[in-house]
């Protein structure tokens, strides 16, 4: 029986290196290699889009959709990258027995944005002093894989700290939510039940969120939660909470719209690793990692429009929104690389290597 691969066993495949422990935990149940035999179809033109496939051992025949095959062979450049089905392929089989990594491509990309996203949001806080234990904590549990990561940076203008001493109780059984919780010091315990039947159930530390439960499912408090220590804690109200779930809207183009744009003088932005980005990138578009974005923006222009791009659509919305939030005109190229037909994915990255480099004053220049 094959074993689930290990996080350093994913380090040559793009963009898994990039995801945190934390990240590759929450893709465990996917992470058991699948043989292929050799002259196995791995996907067809009736299989359902969903899936990201990275070839481990052997070697894959691919056939678009013009009938041209082409091979990809293990341990090769292109073999570090994912293959799926949509436009650009409608048939990959085994041409020896091989060994596979079947991944849920809308999850990979999630956990790809919200770690970027992230990062990107610890690093800016982290530069002007801030502790961030409390917040990386915080950002690993599993409420906040439903957080659009464009609000995580619009929770931090909401929340209100509040120092409170040992044996408070900040929620009460039976009680109506209003508001919830974050643990930036100190410990809670919960517990269910009343009087002498009153049994603790858990005990919270720095980074834990509470009293979500009841405003997600419009119920009354479950459990009381009280502070074993003086502690710091952070109040987010309903409204904001509620709100905290919602993705905002950002401006999307389609690849004629953007192209139509870059004939006035926009500026392609790819936001995704450097990796990708060398494997194929638009024509003098520069490469600047949503993780990197906000210490890079500095080399960017007011008054130029900029069109971002990422494989799912993910990553590029949420750069959008931190460019528009800094003032600058942005739009996100709609649904990402991945919607793109053959010839459009072709016309588009059309260029390899290292590319482009942003210099102060807005000047683009040729790297290497």
């Amino acid at each position: 029986m094959n074993k689930p691969l290990l996080h350093d066993q994913l380090r040559s495949l793009i963009p898994l290196n990039a995801l945190s422990s934390c990240g590759v935990k929450e893709l465990r149940d996917q992470l058991t290699p699948r043989p292929l035999l050799a002259g196995e179809l791995l996907f067809g033109n009736d299989t359902e889009a969903g899936s990201s496939y990275f070839l481990l051992a052997g070697a894959l025949s691919m056939q678009g959709p013009d009938g041209e095959e082409r091979r990809m062979v293990a341990g090769s450049p292109e073999s570090c990258h994912a293959v799926s089905v949509g436009t650009r392929l409608s048939k990959v089989w085994a041409l020896e027995d091989s060994s596979v990594l079947v991944l849920d491509s809308a999850q990979l990309n999630r956990l790809l944005s919200w770690h970027q996203a992230n990062a990107d949001l610890l690093l800016e806080l982290a530069t002007v002093g801030e502790l961030t234990d409390w917040l990386e904590e915080l950002l690993e549990k599993p409420l906040f894989a439903k957080v659009p990561p464009e609000n995580v940076r619009d929770i931090l203008n909401k929340i209100e700290s509040i120092e409170l001493p040992a044996g408070h109780v900040l929620l009460r059984e039976g009680e109506i939510g209003d508001c919830c919780y974050f643990l930036k010091s100190g410990r809670a315990e919960v517990m269910i039940g009343f009087g002498n039947e009153g049994q603790v159930v858990a005990e919270l530390d720095v980074g834990a969120c509470f009293g979500e439960e009841a405003l997600l499912t419009e119920r009354p408090r479950n459990a009381t939660v009280t502070l074993l220590e003086d502690a710091c804690v952070l109040r987010l109200a309903r409204e904001d909470f509620i709100a905290l779930l919602k993705a905002p809207v950002v401006a999307e183009l389609d690849l004629a719209e953007a192209s139509g744009l870059i004939a006035k003088g926009a500026q392609w932005l790819d936001v995704r690793l450097l990796d990708e980005y060398q494997h194929g990138h638009a024509p003098q578009a520069l490469n600047m990692p949503l993780h990197l974005l906000r210490l890079k923006v500095r080399l960017l222009k007011q008054d130029r429009v900029y069109l971002c791009y990422c494989d799912s659509g993910k990553r590029s919305a949420s750069a959008v929104f931190l460019l528009t939030q800094l003032g600058f005109t942005a739009y996100s190229l709609r649904d990402g690389l991945d919607a793109l037909s053959m010839d459009g994915y072709a016309a588009l990255l059309c260029e390899q290597g290292s590319g482009y480099l942003a210099r102060s004053g807005g000047r683009t220049e040729r790297s290497g």
